[in-house]
Formats: structure tokens, sequence, C-alpha cells
């Protein structure tokens, strides 16, 4: 029903975002992962899946389409909900969270608080063969669980932004092979590729 909102950002904390759409304030249920990457942003475009019980009707945001698709893999295995697929991605990393359930890391999905054991396995059942044969281009690779992570998140920035994947990687390679540039935060990343690009 709800494929994206852009507006204002009206309030936000850890958990919630409000953004104004032109007078209309929606109330969004987010991760870690989503917060840290909204936290300072004036305006914002936030990716939205409405979850429907009998008693609620709740909005959950994300950063990135990527992270959502995450987020309804995960509420499609059985016993994992809403709250529970959230807890997940505030506990772990979208890209470790990928590179865990194709690798059957099982231990690090019952580090994450509501998960025992049957329903880490279950994810990892459920979910590996389809990680595995999915195009994860969005930003989710498994080689994010290694190497530079900042380098890889700025791709995926930079990917959501509409820039061809080759483009990208070749900019960002270039200016992190420059000496002193590798211990370049996410954001200077993607502000300097951005002047390249």
């Amino acid at each position: 029903m709800y494929a994206h909102l852009s507006g204002k950002v009206s309030s936000i904390n850890p958990t919630m975002v409000v953004i104004d759409c032109q007078g209309v304030g929606y109330e969004l249920h987010i991760s870690l992962y989503t917060y840290e990457r909204l936290k300072n942003l004036p305006e914002a475009k936030v990716y939205a899946h409405l979850a429907v019980k009998e008693d609620a009707h709740t909005l959950y945001g994300f950063f990135d389409e990527a992270e959502r698709m995450l987020f309804r893999q995960l509420i499609s295995v059985q016993g994992i909900g809403a709250s529970t697929a959230r807890m997940i991605l505030s506990s772990v990393q979208p890209q470790d969270l990928v590179g865990a359930i194709i690798q059957g890391n099982v231990a690090l999905l019952k580090g994450v608080k509501g998960v025992g054991p049957k329903s880490a396995q279950r994810i990892v059942l459920e979910l590996q063969d389809k990680m595995q044969k999915q195009d994860m281009e969005a930003g989710y690779s498994l080689g994010f669980a290694s190497g530079n992570r900042n380098k890889e998140e700025a791709i995926a920035a930079l990917l959501m932004l509409g820039f061809a994947k080759t483009a990208v990687e070749k900019v960002v390679s270039k200016l992190l092979d420059a000496p002193g540039n590798d211990e370049l935060a996410v954001e200077e990343i993607i502000k300097r590729a951005l002047k390249n690009l």
C-alpha cells in the first residue's frame, strides 16, 4: 500500500521516525540501522512496509529498499514477526545478516534478543537458498561481511542514488586507494565521490 514516504523528518528516536508529508505526519517504526542514517537529515525518503493485524496497522520504515527486502524476507519465516525482524535488523548490520544467513551462522542469529535456537535455524533454512540465488546488488552482498565496510556502505548509498555500479565502484576505489584515504568515514567517501560522478 505504501511504497515510500518523502518529507521533513519531524521527529526521530532510535525506534521511531515521524515523516511530515505536506502536513500529515506518518509514524514509522525503524531499526537502529535506519536511525543512524536518518538522525541528522532534515528531510528523507523512507521506504515503508505496512503490517496489518486485527488490532493495529503499523508502518515500518527503512533507509533503503535492500533493508526493506531483508525485513520482508525475515517476516516470511514462520514464527518471525515484524517486531522480531526489526530487532534483528537493529542488532545486526544488514550486510552481516546476509553473510550470516548465507554462511549458516546460527550463533550470530541466536545472539539477538527474542531469537531462540529454533528460530535462528529456521531463518537459515528458509532464507539461505533464496539469498544465494537472489541478486543482492542493492548493497548487501556477501562481500560486505569482510573488507572495507565504509567503502561498501558508500557504494550501496551511491547505488541507491541511481548511479551506475561500474562508475561508482571505479570512483570509490580510486578515492580510497589515494594515500591517507583508507580510513575515511562513509559520509566523506560519498561527498567526495559525488564530485567525480
